[in-house]
């Protein structure tokens, strides 16, 4: 899949998210996510609060953009970076496991500042929903079949099934003090292996991808 090449105008769009992300996530880190402002955030970037707004609805949003940011597209271009005879469920599961483990220094360090707010964790689960556009068009090219159903419901439930994984990994099972903590916006120690969360969600999905393939092989 042939990615076009951005025009002026939308390199300054992604220059400007870009620059809002970081601002975000500085600030963050440095004061406390309770500490900033809308508007800190904005003037740190160099932009209108007005601006901002149109880029994020929300400074818990902002800051996990600076974690998840174009890991749908990266999700997308992994699977379809993978040989035609791989199979389509591996492809997706492989692609997905790689780029929600595979964080350097600076984004582990943000994913444990995530795991000490509600709204944090609950914008961070939110961008799951990003993965269904890009994987969508990934998937109909795979299968030949533009206009297939098929390919939106699919790339709907890997989203569904990456957030339900990241749920549990950030929601572990224990004792009231535990989901207390959690419910109250209090430290939350993720739980378990995620790849084999992931691997574990998206399985069930197998089936319906190998009988969407099967007009496509034949």
């Amino acid at each position: 899949m042939t990615t076009p090449t951005p025009g002026l105008r939308e390199r300054k769009k992604q220059a400007t998210r870009q620059a809002l992300r970081e601002a975000a996530l500085r600030l963050a880190m440095e004061r406390g996510p309770d500490q900033v402002r809308v508007e800190d955030i904005a003037e740190a970037a160099g932009v209108s609060p007005r601006t901002y707004n149109n880029y994020f609805a929300s400074r818990e949003q902002a800051i996990v953009s600076a974690v998840t940011a174009d890991r749908e597209a990266r999700i997308a271009a992994a699977v379809a970076a993978r040989p035609a005879g791989v199979r389509l469920a591996d492809a997706i599961t492989e692609a997905v496991v790689e780029q929600y483990t595979a964080t350097g220094e600076r984004a582990h360090k943000a994913l444990l500042l995530i795991t000490t707010r509600t709204a944090l964790r609950d914008a961070f689960l939110d961008a799951t929903a990003g993965i269904e556009p890009p994987l969508t068009a990934v998937i109909a090219e795979r299968l030949d079949d533009a206009e297939a159903p098929a390919a939106r419901v699919l790339a709907a439930s890997v989203a569904a099934a990456v957030r339900i994984a990241l749920e549990g990994w950030l929601r572990p099972a224990g004792n009231a003090e535990s989901a207390a903590s959690f419910a109250t916006g209090g430290l939350v120690v993720p739980s378990g292996s995620l790849p084999d969360r992931i691997r574990t969600a998206l399985a069930p999905l197998a089936p319906a991808f190998d009988a969407a393939e099967q007009p496509a092989r034949a």
